[in-house]
């Protein structure tokens, strides 16, 4: 593989993640005048994996730890996002069920990274 981010197993399940999260808004029938949701849940669930793999691109563990966070953040949001959806009933209870268990997996592991970079802060 040509880029390091690429054998990275939370960016393969980031990215699967990011694509089901996809199909789900292909599926949806909302009201058009929701389309800003629709927009905003597939803005955060694909910032997943594209924040890991710039911040995999970047010169310092401090600056992928810096992104990894910003993924994590974008993680919740989308887990918000499908909450939403869910009590709007613009997504039933097993599709909801199913993302927010990979969404799970994908915390803990993004947690797991993030705590294994030992940064030294120069203060």
């Amino acid at each position: 593989m040509a880029f390091s981010f690429e054998n990275l197993k939370i960016y393969e399940k980031a990215l699967d993640f990011s694509v089901s999260v996809i199909d789900v808004v292909d599926k949806l029938k909302t009201p058009r005048k929701h389309f800003r949701l629709v927009e905003q849940l597939e803005s955060a669930a694909t910032s997943i994996p594209l924040n890991i793999a710039e911040g995999k691109g970047r010169f310092s563990k401090k600056e992928f730890k810096h992104f990894l966070y910003i993924a994590r953040g974008s993680l919740y949001e989308t887990v918000a996002m499908l909450q939403i959806f869910l009590k709007k009933k613009w997504i039933g209870n097993d599709m909801f069920t199913e993302l927010y268990t990979k969404g799970e997996e994908i915390n803990k592991m993004l947690s797991g990274l993030i705590n294994s970079l030992k940064v030294v802060d120069n203060k």
